[in-house]
């Protein structure tokens, strides 16, 4: 499970009451509703049933969070999230992350929205190239092949006895990634039974598996009636119904999780108490169901029993009876439950895992069918599983494992009050470091502590005393472990990878992590105990501390990091054909303890020079960065790409990449690794002189530093300057990405920009949401709620006013400028305008009317306004030729030839 940043390591725990296997907990701190008597009882409702199914979605909040956790939490069912993609072409209205570095933001929080919910999560390799409107675009970029082989690898993995979507492959599901998450679910409920589907999976171990029943949600129409299917409702889940260990009920909960994904929607919203209901209709069964059910598991045998019915037509008598008697214990443990006092239900939990592993050995050597002990194994070891969590749990034992700076003599109870100590976040090869693996029993039944011990990779580990011993009634032990980091640890970073923003599937870099979020944490450490018989365990993550300003104590995994990252910036752009230099700037940032001395130089294309050609850093201490900045003399420069890039040297290595920590504050960051390289490429282009730009910020804009790459530096406006500061002194005011959303000044002085223009200024609006749909330009116009965009971004252009001067100076716009571009053409086309503005493009998706609003030129007094839908956002970041050239037009109608 990877949580989001842990506030505080005060409150211990077990293990979360949804995992399905013996796994460490990841975060310091869990939920509520994952710890004390309410993880417990959870835990009795999965270890009563067997009932199970996966919910196939696109992109990260996609998901029917109140039917999950409803069944997770409410029935006991375990629960899978499978999700297409991991949304790296949406928006970010919390940080200036896009494409996989957004990938990873919102991966990080579909997993701290699944600690909510309560269930285990899978990725396949598809990427989220962005917005597309039908499923046929999604395939062509997908392959239909390669998306439902992933899927079908992990529900031959996962084995559900219920297929689910929320949507059902139809136009109804609004744009194509949608409509092919449910044409997967539909397809896989018969392709993962099938073994000629995809042998190679069959070849490397995995076994067939037919799901028994297929359910998506009732569809609705999201765009207009057009293509909404029809269907009946099978099955209502009551979402809304309140559970008092829960504190909420199961949607109050989910909405909590789906809140936490706020690079999309901004942060939670209320949901009242009350009745709610979600609607799905049954699209496929293997089994006799009425058309009304009072469940997904109607007609399915879902006992403890009933994982006896996987070895069909075999002599399962004995195993039966073996189940029949692990059902009693669980049957005994809920009868006597007490939420006051889970500890009451100890020994039925224990006898319950020795039951269970026992049946295990029975099972292995018995006479049934290799593939019936695989299914029957399958589902026991979910069981060993949720008895050693329900064990731990009803015990109050928790595991806590720090990176400590301390020597081990300090007085506890000051720590009390001081919290953990700060400590380094990053480990690099070769370090040496300390462990203090906290134990506690928070019972009043003492418990046998067998071993401690610290699971890395490689790395060596020692124990300072002793690793076992008797925890008795409320009682508490610690461990020190002394520990060296392997010489060849590998970084923590993503396992996927891609090439370039144009491939729409991730490359794997270890296979063993195929479709899990992210690769492990390299350092675990592990708690065994004993019980009345019963052997089971704890697991967490090691996890850092620092103290935060507000958010006041925070815990996050102890990972690896290189000793240097090394970054060049811009990442990409131009050089127009005449420039004599530009700038680099390469920053180093030190993971090394105490001071670092190295040198740093660039490796340039043929002919081209630096100033300096190298220099020295000098890092002080371990989180500290350098900037140094380069003058990059191109020789003769052609109209094709160029490739820089930085190298440090340090300790008799070279290191030629860096990582960017991505996220915002208070969500658990991840590591995004990128070579040191600036990609660009000579472009006829050319600007008016001696531009001044004043620019106000929106969210998530890298534009103020792709325009460096014209030889423009932007002035950030400030509040000040919008309500009183002098703006006449700008030949441009350019509004950033979101500018109307984010930005609450720019609302209430919009007057005053108005006032700029019709003075004499230029402004140019980039890229706004409907926030921007109340006339805030100098004449009317309407956006809409749900306004158009152009999502293929070789769509074709037509310039439909091609004397205006923005397509003639100072660079010829023709349609070659509309070639290369990425991800999209536009969003948030207008729907219509005051005929004062003048439309100068014109575009459209495959069946989609012309869209004309997406660039509106207007003259106003002395000034010229224009709104721009282009998304140039994200043209100029990547160093589309084109786009600058157009862009460098847009700027320079401050100085058009008679003005």
């Amino acid at each position: 499970m990877h949580g989001a940043v842990a506030l505080s390591t005060a409150v211990l725990l077990a293990q979360a009451p949804h995992y399905s296997s013996i796994q460490p907990l990841d975060t310091a701190n869990d939920i509520a509703v994952n710890r004390g008597a309410a993880a417990v009882w959870q835990l009795l409702q999965k270890l009563h049933t067997r009932a199970s199914l996966v919910m196939v979605t696109a992109h990260p909040d996609d998901e029917d969070g109140g039917m999950l956790t409803y069944q997770s939490r409410g029935k006991g069912a375990r629960v899978t999230l499978l999700t297409l993609n991991r949304g790296e072409g949406g928006a970010n209205i919390m940080s200036s992350d896009f494409y996989d570095g957004l990938g990873l933001v919102r991966t990080m929080e579909l997993l701290e929205a699944g600690r909510y919910y309560g269930v285990d999560q899978y990725f396949t390799r598809v990427i989220d190239y962005g917005f597309s409107k039908t499923k046929d675009e999604a395939l062509g970029h997908w392959t239909r092949d390669r998306t439902l082989a992933d899927v079908v690898r992990i529900v031959r993995s996962t084995r559900p006895l219920v297929v689910t979507s929320v949507f059902i492959g139809g136009l109804s599901d609004g744009h194509g990634n949608h409509q092919v998450a449910g044409q997967m679910a539909r397809e896989v409920f018969k392709a993962a039974g099938d073994p000629n589907m995809f042998p190679e999976q069959i070849r490397a171990g995995l076994r067939p598996w037919t799901p028994l029943k297929y359910y998506a949600r009732s569809p609705f129409s999201r765009r207009g009636s057009a293509g909404a299917a029809t269907s009946g409702t099978n099955v209502e889940i009551p979402v809304g119904d309140y559970n008092p260990l829960l504190g909420a009920s199961y949607t109050q909960v989910a909405r909590e999780g789906l809140g936490l994904q706020k690079s999309q929607n901004g942060g939670p919203s209320l949901t009242p108490a009350g009745r709610q209901s979600t609607l799905y209709h049954r699209y496929e069964t293997n089994v006799s169901a009425p058309d009304k059910e009072a469940s997904f598991f109607d007609g399915i045998d879902i006992s403890l029993a009933g994982i006896a019915s996987l070895a069909a037509g075999q002599e399962t008598t004995g195993l039966r009876v073996r189940l029949t008697a692990m059902n009693t214990l669980v049957e005994d443990a809920i009868a006597k439950f007490q939420a006051v006092n889970p500890g009451l239900i100890a020994p039925q939990l224990a006898k319950g895992m020795v039951e269970t592993e026992a049946v295990l050995r029975e099972v292995a050597a018995s006479a049934l069918s290799d593939a019936a002990k695989h299914d029957i194994t399958h589902e026991l070891n979910i069981k060993r599983a949720q008895f050693n969590h329900a064990l731990a749990s009803a015990l109050g034992l928790s595991i806590a494992a720090n990176v400590t700076v301390s020597t081990g003599n300090e007085d506890p109870r000051m720590a009390m009050f001081r919290g953990e100590p700060d400590t380094f976040r990053l480990a690099i090869p070769g370090q040496k470091l300390a462990v203090r693996v906290h134990i506690a029993n928070q019972s009043g039944i003492p418990v046998a502590l067998t071993r401690t011990s610290l699971e890395t990779p490689g790395w060596t580990s020692k124990a300072a005393g002793a690793t076992a011993g008797n925890l008795g009634a409320n009682s508490a032990m610690d461990v020190r472990m002394e520990v060296e980091v392997a010489q060849d640890a590998a970084a923590s970073r993503p396992y996927f990878t891609r090439s370039n923003i144009h491939q729409t599937h991730y490359d794997l870099g270890d296979e063993r992590y195929f479709s899990q979020p992210l690769a492990p944490y390299p350092a675990v450490a592990w708690a065994d105990f004993q019980y009345q018989g019963a052997t089971f365990r704890l697991g967490q993550v090691v996890q850092t501390t620092r103290r935060v300003t507000g958010l006041g104590t925070v815990a996050e995994p102890l990972a690896v990091a290189p000793a240097l990252s090394v970054s060049l910036s811009p990442r990409t752009g131009i050089v127009p054909l005449q420039a004599k230099s530009f700038p680099l700037t390469v920053t180093i940032h030190s993971n090394v303890e105490g001071p670092a001395r190295g040198k740093v130089r660039l490796d340039l294309p043929t002919g081209w020079k630096s100033a300096p050609e190298f220099a020295e850093f000098n890092t002080l201490s371990d989180g500290s960065d350098q900037s140094i900045e380069f003058a990059v003399t191109p020789g003769k420069v052609e109209a094709k790409a160029y490739e820089c890039n930085a190298v440090a040297e340090y300790g008799g290595r070279q290191y030629r990449e860096g990582y960017q920590l991505t996220g915002y504050s208070g969500a658990r960051p991840y590591f995004w690794y990128r070579a040191a390289t600036h990609k660009t490429s000579g472009v006829p282009v050319n600007i008016a002189p001696g531009l001044k730009i004043g620019y106000v910020v929106g969210t998530g804009d890298d534009m103020p530093e792709a325009l460096g790459n014209l030889g423009i530096k932007v002035t950030l406006l400030s509040s000040a300057d919008l309500a009183s500061g002098d703006l006449s002194k700008y030949d441009v005011i350019l509004l950033g990405v979101r500018a109307y959303a984010a930005r609450e000044d720019l609302k209430t002085h919009n007057a005053r920009l108005l006032a700029y223009v019709n003075q004499g200024g230029v402004a140019i609006v980039q890229y706004n949401t409907p926030e921007f749909d109340h006339n805030y330009g100098p004449y009317p116009y309407i956006m809409g709620q749900n306004p158009e965009e152009v999502t293929d971004e070789e769509s074709k252009i037509e310039i439909l006013d091609p004397a205006n001067q923005l397509f003639n100076w100072p660079n010829k716009i023709t349609g070659a400028d509309f070639a290369g571009w990425v991800e999209e053409r536009g969003s948030k086309f207008l729907k219509s305008w005051d005929p004062k503005y003048t439309a100068l493009l014109s575009t459209n998706d495959a069946g989609q009317d012309p869209q004309k609003g997406g660039l509106l030129f207007a003259r106003y007094g002395k000034g010229i306004y224009v709104y721009n839908a282009y998304a140039f956002y994200r043209q100029l970041p990547d160093g589309v030729p084109g786009a600058y050239r157009l862009f460098a037009n847009m700027l320079s109608l401050a100085r058009q030839p008679g003005r």
